[in-house]
């Protein structure tokens, strides 16, 4: 049986197009900044959002980690969602590296902060007990939220508050090209209210490897400074950003287009899941609430719900179907699409999905929590 695997978008595997680019990948020594392949791909990157220059990455916490090091003094303070990937998915390491707190706002259902709420979380840089804030983050998409894609208006909403304090925003976009897709704008209607941006090119662009963030040369300089401080240095990456180029490129081999395949791929088993009995409720983020799974809420490749019965008996019973899904905060599970993902490989998960609640109906209810994937 050939399994089904929607645990994450981060499961892909490269295209045949990406295998042959890193064959035949021209490389160089890229600490150096002498690996051609390197070099295009953030250029590339840059172009695309209308900034300045780029930094290839290993991961997207890398790129948030850098990025974070690149705006801010030891002891100063970031303003963040309370369930962003920096704050719970990336093993503090805005503490033990970068050497800064989170002030933690909470998300809204459709992924935001709110504005006001931002504008009043700014400590006072005159009262010693206080650190100083020194940058706003926002997720985009926002992953507990169902992967919802925040706008180009939100977006220079927040930035106009982070110019009024003086301080930069950053964007945690990795699945940024998601949200460009979902809303039907340009690219850089999302990244030119931001400083910096960071995309991953691992998740649904489908590469095996890296992320990349863009910024100003004298921004992107200094998280070049942090990547090497961190052990970024990877040397002859040109076999890995080969991969980059071709998701990032135009044409039948890229992969930024195709992402719609996801999101449609993502309603239709949503729009399955809430006709049948057992499925009970589905919220993302604590603010969303407990009503029935809603598929017009599914805008990107991510499809969270809450079975009735026992959430672990019931994983089991779809994997023993071949379908892998995984659990998720707030007692969901979550079933997210992405490139090698067929309509005929949703419609067999749909079938699964019946059968397994089916199956785990009649079972006793014994589930433990475990922890957030990313």
């Amino acid at each position: 049986m050939a399994r089904i695997d929607l645990r994450s978008d981060t499961v892909t595997k490269p295209s045949p197009a990406m295998r042959r680019a890193m064959a035949e990948a021209e490389v160089g020594d890229d600490v150096f900044g002498d690996d051609p392949t390197v070099n295009a791909l953030e250029e590339r990157a840059a172009e695309l959002l209308g900034k300045e220059a780029g930094l290839f990455v290993a991961s997207g916490t890398m790129g948030n980690l850098v990025a974070q090091m690149a705006h801010l003094a030891r002891g100063q303070e970031t303003i963040a969602g309370r369930e962003h990937h920096i704050v719970i998915d990336e093993a503090a390491g805005h503490a033990v590296i970068v050497g800064t707190s989170i002030r933690a706002l909470d998300d809204r259902s459709d992924g935001t902060m709110d504005p006001a709420a931002i504008d009043a979380a700014f400590r006072d840089p005159a009262d010693p007990h206080e650190p100083i804030s020194g940058l706003i983050t926002i997720e985009n998409t926002h992953a507990h939220s169902m992967g919802q894609p925040l706008t180009a208006e939100y977006t220079r909403e927040v930035a106009t508050i982070a110019r009024a304090h003086g301080v930069p925003l950053d964007v945690d976009g990795g699945r940024f090209w998601n949200a460009v897709v979902a809303l039907g704008v340009r690219p850089t209607d999302l990244s030119d209210p931001a400083d910096t941006v960071t995309f991953c090119l691992s998740k649904g662009l489908a590469c095996p490897v890296g992320s990349v963030v863009v910024g100003g040369r004298e921004v992107i300089w200094r998280a070049r400074r942090a990547r090497k401080m961190v052990g970024g240095g990877m040397r002859q990456a040109g076999i890995l950003a080969a991969a980059g180029l071709v998701a990032l490129s135009d044409g039948p081999d890229g992969m930024i287009d195709r992402l719609a395949e996801d999101h449609a791929h993502a309603r239709r088993l949503a729009e399955a899941l809430a006709g049948m009995d057992g499925i009970v409720a589905a919220g993302g983020t604590a603010q969303a609430g407990d009503g029935p799974l809603d598929p017009a809420r599914v805008r990107t490749n991510f499809v969270l719900f809450r079975v009735e019965r026992d959430r672990a008996a019931f994983l089991a019973a779809l994997r023993a179907r071949g379908v892998e899904m995984v659990e998720y905060p707030h007692g969901q599970v979550r079933a997210a699409t992405h490139y090698g993902v067929t309509a005929t490989d949703i419609e067999t998960t749909i079938a699964a999905t019946r059968a397994a609640l089916a199956e785990t109906s009649r079972r006793p209810v014994a589930s433990a929590p475990v922890g957030p994937p990313t």
